[in-house]
């Protein structure tokens, strides 16, 4: 049976893409087919093939099956803001109940695991009534929270578990990504996080400049996320 993860984060910035695609690279070197999704993406070029983000591609190049671009990230938006106002820029109106049916298309391929990952934090808006959490609501998957490791990031990453565990839905396991090279407290942040978020930590991702997803993968048990535990 197929494996699948959602993943969030605590904001921009924090490692989404860096850690759906290590996760992808992890179980494909165990010998699953692998397939991931950036079902809304804004901030996108223009090349010759269409709009093209940074984040998909990333996945794209993670992932062991072949896929259409469109496939992986069936809404693309060229400017980098969130993708509510972006898309009202491009005189569009989406909800979680279409953009969920653009999704069909790749999940509907053959695959071991597929990674879905988000756009920003838990709560970003689609439109004025809903947030991308109605996406995760309606794929069902286990979530893996990506937590940025800078000064705050214990109040955001508990936050989203109860967000993700009010919204019926479980959080597998979340990952440690510093973010901040000098962050004070690092260990004590962290033991507090384990002590608190009530699921498996799969992984610290130390800062360093340029890893690529390849070496983060190195640093990812993600036989920890079938234990992942939820209130």
């Amino acid at each position: 049976m197929a494996e699948a993860w959602f993943v969030t984060g605590t904001d921009t910035g924090v490692g989404k893409t860096l850690v759906a695609a290590a996760l992808l690279r992890a179980a494909g070197a165990g010998g699953a087919r692998t397939i991931g999704l950036k079902p809304i993406a804004s901030g996108a070029l223009a090349t010759a093939e269409g709009l093209r983000n940074e984040d998909a591609c990333a996945l794209l190049a993670a992932m062991n099956q072949e896929l259409p671009y469109a496939q992986v990230n069936p809404v693309v938006l060229a400017p980098a803001v969130a993708p509510h106002i972006a898309l009202a820029e491009a005189g569009l109106a989406l909800d979680a109940a279409a953009l969920h049916a653009r999704c069909l298309p790749a999940l509907a391929r053959p695959h071991d695991v597929a990674v879905v990952e988000g756009a920003g934090g838990w709560r970003v808006p689609l439109n004025h009534a809903e947030t991308l959490a109605g996406l995760a609501r309606r794929l069902g998957f286990p979530v893996v929270l990506v937590v940025g490791m800078r000064l705050g990031c214990i109040n955001h990453a508990l936050l989203t578990a109860e967000a993700v565990r009010a919204d019926g839905l479980r959080l597998a396991g979340w990952v440690a990504n510093q973010v901040d090279p000098g962050m004070a407290g690092l260990a004590e942040n962290l033991a507090t996080l384990d002590a608190m978020l009530g699921a498996p930590r799969i992984g610290f991702i130390p800062w360093r400049a340029g890893i690529d997803a390849r070496a983060a993968a190195g640093l990812l048990d993600i036989g920890r996320l079938r234990g992942g535990v939820a209130d």
